[in-house]
């Protein structure tokens, strides 16, 4: 059966899911990874062990490089239970004939309704009080509302209008930088802008954007230092997005209110490690270990979605268009 062996890589793989690809035919492998580690942290030899044999590969976030592609001549599939796909060579899949795809619309809410928790924690400032009351000290601290405050989305793709939608209870005005129209479902109080007027303006900024080299250190010194006075920065997206060592030094000085971070640089660069403890130390800042879209409900959807795309390339169909990053299949 090792044309459809499917090799997973992730934690939480529900048995749904499982039943569903063996129901389709698959030989279903769960990777044994060590306590606490994701798949992020295995080196190319043990992914070369693991995955021989397999024709697909659900896969969390791992470096997929060319070599490991070319280690690897039976991979069909590589289906990322997520929706980043930067740690994946493209190219090297399209030339080695494989396919990549993501669990596009799997966590969406997940990740939109964690954003708004991030929003809602920093601004009301829930981490301060908890320590003062542990210590305690029961005396109110000032917060600040997310009703009728303006709320940036730096992208406007399925999780930066589920942004959108869910903000429309708190009556806000919602600037947006995007690429291209907007879709005819997003918000009416949607106004879309450029980005410099979207961080002067904007009391929670909360960031959507694919991490690429045009976008890499998009909030760097410099645009940190142009948002609003007592304003907070949400990045529940990518680390690399934020430069984490300009965002330490504004919020030590008080250049901005506060963040609500999901995602960090040392997650890819071990230099930034120091920087990451340091953030997740400041009072004002709340922290998330990369949890978004880490929900039940989510991890169900993205499990599916990802499984649907392996069944679909292993049967030689085509997974749903939307799920596709990179075909190298020949034509």
């Amino acid at each position: 059966m090792s044309d459809r062996r499917v090799v997973v890589t992730q934690r939480f793989f529900d048995e749904a899911t499982i039943s569903y690809l063996r129901e389709n035919g698959c030989e279903v492998v769960i990777a044994d990874l060590p306590p606490g580690q994701a798949d992020g942290g295995l080196d190319h030899d043990t992914l070369v062990e693991a995955l021989a044999g397999a024709a697909g590969w659900i896969v969390g976030h791992a470096k997929v490089t060319r070599e490991l592609q070319q280690a690897l001549p039976d991979l069909k599939i590589i289906s990322r239970r997520g929706v980043g796909y930067e740690r994946v060579d493209l190219d090297a899949a399209r030339d080695l004939g494989k396919v990549v795809c993501i669990a596009a619309g799997g966590n969406d809410a997940s990740v939109a309704d964690h954003t708004l928790a991030l929003m809602l924690a920093v601004g009301h400032r829930f981490r301060e009080t908890q320590a003062k009351m542990i210590d305690g000290d029961f005396s109110i601290l000032t917060g600040r509302d997310l009703f009728e405050s303006t709320v940036g989305i730096i992208g406007m793709g399925r999780i930066g209008r589920s942004v959108a939608q869910r903000l429309q209870g708190f009556d806000c005005r919602i600037l947006a930088v995007t690429q291209g129209d907007l879709p005819e479902a997003t918000p009416a109080n949607v106004k879309v802008t450029d980005l410099d007027t979207l961080v002067r303006e904007s009391d929670y900024v909360t960031v959507h954007a694919p991490l690429t080299e045009a976008t890499r250190f998009l909030f760097d010194a410099e645009r940190i230092a142009r948002m609003k006075p007592g304003s907070f920065l949400i990045n529940a997206a990518r680390g690399g997005l934020v430069d984490d060592r300009a965002l330490l030094a504004a919020l030590k000085k008080g250049t901005i209110a506060g963040a609500g971070l999901d995602v960090y640089l040392s997650e890819s660069d071990a230099s930034y490690r120091e920087v990451t403890q340091e953030l997740i130390a400041l009072p004002n800042v709340i922290a998330t270990p990369h949890a978004a879209a880490s929900t039940q409900e989510g991890l169900a959807r993205t499990n599916m979605v990802a499984a649907r795309s392996v069944v679909a390339v292993l049967d030689g169909k085509d997974p749903a268009p939307e799920t596709v990053v990179a075909d190298g299949r020949p034509r």
